[in-house]
């Protein structure tokens, strides 16, 4: 596998991001931070999570209408281009730490080769954006199901590269904790509405501070998300969360984003990431330009099977 197969289908901005397209939809990545709570009170990012927006003449669409769109023979590599643009928008802020979140859909990869080659594929993304292994965070949906096994096996094969995982979700349907024990993840995020409704009433928060203690005496750290209130992100404090996202803390924002001004980290930690990404970049393909005005004026380019237009 190499560097052209991977990212010939990659589009720079003006400003430096990268995106991609399909048929005529610009597909962008935004970032949300995810922000951990130290000692002393005050909030640090600890991880972003990579999102997609997409658009077809300027105009948004919504990610569950566009994947309606792609051809099913086309959604693995689509999934798969997404979560290196989300990579390669992390790696382009330079920070000494910050890891990204990437979402992982196992059902698209039937074979245990061909998810073997995803994660090559994540790899290489990673070492392009001059993120280490252990800064990027597989998230696999809690919702598996009787994949379970095949998950175990690969999330295995994951760690053993050196990746971090994450399991979504938690909360909705038949969560287990046993069955997280067999993952074993680095961390879990609750489903963001059973979170909050449990944040409203004191036997929902006991139930919480139960199973927060135990996430964390097994190794896992919690991450409570879709927190759009201020009171819940105090609560959270009460229960000893650790990690914690939502509109209340920061909206997700296009790259590339001003997190490095609101969120800064010392310059003693910048300087280093800055130049393992010189270092990382020094052979990278020079890509072509596009912004979301320019893919008015002219057809962006495409991967996968071209699609009629939808107008």
């Amino acid at each position: 596998m190499n560097a052209k197969s991977i990212f010939a289908s990659l589009v720079r901005g003006d400003d430096g991001s990268v995106s991609t397209t399909y048929g005529p939809f610009l597909l962008l990545s935004a970032l949300q931070p995810i922000f951990r709570r130290s000692p002393d009170e005050t909030l640090e990012i600890e991880a972003f999570e990579g999102l997609v927006r997409t658009f077809r003449s300027g105009e948004p669409v919504s990610p569950a209408e566009f994947f309606g769109l792609v051809e099913p023979a086309d959604i693995e590599t689509t999934d798969s281009i997404l979560r290196t643009i989300h990579i390669l928008n992390t790696g382009r802020l330079n920070r000494s730490h910050a890891r990204i979140f990437i979402k992982f859909h196992p059902g698209l990869f039937r074979t245990p080769i061909a998810m073997r080659q995803e994660v090559e594929r994540i790899k290489l993304a990673g070492h392009e954006a001059g993120l280490s292994p252990d800064r990027i965070v597989c998230e696999i949906s809690e919702k598996f199901g009787e994949d379970a096994h095949l998950i175990a096996a690969f999330t295995e094969h994951m760690r053993a590269i050196g990746f971090r995982i994450a399991i979504d979700d938690f909360g909705a349907g038949d969560s287990d904790l046993e069955r997280l024990k067999h993952i074993r993840p680095d961390y879990v995020k609750f489903e963001p509405a059973w979170t909050r409704d449990f944040l409203e009433n004191s036997a929902g928060m006991a139930l919480l501070r139960v199973i927060v203690r135990q996430m964390q005496e097994d190794g896992i750290e919690p991450v409570f998300e879709g927190l759009e209130q201020s009171w819940q992100v105090q609560r959270c404090g009460e229960l000893g969360v650790p990690l914690m996202q939502g509109y209340a803390l920061a909206r997700p924002q296009l790259a590339p984003t001003d997190f490095n001004s609101l969120f800064p980290e010392a310059p003693s930690a910048i300087e280093p990431a800055a130049a393992a990404r010189t270092n990382a970049l020094s052979s990278a393909p020079s890509p072509a330009h596009a912004t979301i005005a320019s893919a008015r004026a002219k057809p962006a380019r495409t991967f996968g099977r071209r699609r009629p237009a939808l107008d």
